[in-house]
């Protein structure tokens, strides 16, 4: 009985707690909107002069349209658009990488791997999740960024290759985390797909591949890819690896080998720097609110995914 109100109370504190994160941020973020229009967090309008030697001024000679993240300039252009982009951007790559080696590592833990094997391989998976992020970004940084700048000139990218540090090389040091959870999960969801399955596949003379790719997979497929939801997840609140590796270049481009900028590696950097109640802050509040939001909606698809997962394999 103690036990159930210790829990009751522990969900109670946690429901709470997680609210007036929701409260709090939105509380700030919104303020953005009253300190600017809705369309300056967009684009922002950059008047074009020419100079005029005949009456030796400066004209207007018109205006261009642009999205920059410039919160310090005068005036500060808060277009949190390259934002948006730079962190959809490395979470993308980063979750085609990390889904194709999860899931592969993942059917070969359930399906292939030996006792001995799995044993080895399942710990070391579990042991890379507890690395810091900071760890995996200097090691990016310090070690593989340069050769994979050499590699690609070696093989004639430098027209493409432009920044040392850039979306592709954050997305592949986010991978290095996303790999071992996607891995893991998926090995949890088709170890659970019942064996009786298995049995009668392999008894009507299918081979181990054909059982794995059309019977254990299948079944198994809203675990595996709740697992890949909630790695695009974590590929996407990433903020150390993105901010060494990334290259803090707020800009869009579709050049996945050019520098970008995410919105939790702006916030890292610039809370600090921000003055209290500016709209610099506020906007840093309201992409914090658009990230909590997003990480809700993903983990929410995660549950709802797991619970038709449970129901069909009956748990």
């Amino acid at each position: 009985m103690l036990v159930e109100k210790v829990l009751l109370v522990c969900g109670l504190l946690s429901t709470i707690t997680i609210a007036l994160i929701f409260i709090f941020l939105f509380k700030e973020g919104f303020k953005a909107f009253s300190d600017a229009g809705i369309t300056e967090f967009l684009y922002s309008v950059t008047q074009q002069t020419q100079y005029n030697p005949a009456t030796d001024e400066i004209e207007v000679t018109g205006e261009s349209i642009g999205f920059v993240w410039q919160p310090a300039g005068t005036p500060p252009r808060l277009s949190i658009l390259p934002l948006l982009w730079g962190s959809f951007g490395v979470a993308f790559l980063a979750a085609i990488i990390s889904t194709l080696a999860g899931i592969a590592i993942g059917i070969f833990l359930s399906e292939m791997a030996t006792r001995r094997v799995r044993d080895l391989v399942k710990p070391a998976l579990e042991l890379l999740v507890g690395i810091p992020t900071v760890v995996i970004g200097f090691f990016m940084l310090a070690v593989l960024a340069r050769p994979i700048r050499e590699s690609a000139g070696f093989l004639g990218l430098d027209g493409i290759y432009r920044d040392t540090y850039n979306m592709m090389v954050g997305a592949l040091g986010v991978s290095i985390v996303i790999i071992p959870v996607i891995a893991s999960l998926v090995d949890d969801a088709l170890r659970a797909v019942p064996k009786d399955l298995r049995a009668a596949s392999l008894g009507v003379g299918a081979t181990r591949w054909q059982t794995t790719w059309r019977v254990v997979l299948p079944a198994g497929v809203s675990g595996v890819v709740a697992a890949v939801v909630l790695g695009f997840g974590r590929a996407f609140g990433e903020t150390m690896i993105v901010l060494m590796c990334a290259g803090n270049a707020p800009q869009m481009s579709m050049n996945p080998f050019e520098g970008v900028r995410t919105m939790t590696a702006s916030i890292a950097a610039e809370m600090g720097t921000a003055a209290q109640g500016s709209t610099w802050q506020h906007t840093l509040f309201l992409l914090g609110a658009i990230l909590v939001s997003i990480s809700f909606v993903l983990n929410l698809t995660v549950e709802v995914i797991a619970n038709r997962y449970r129901k069909r394999i009956r748990l």
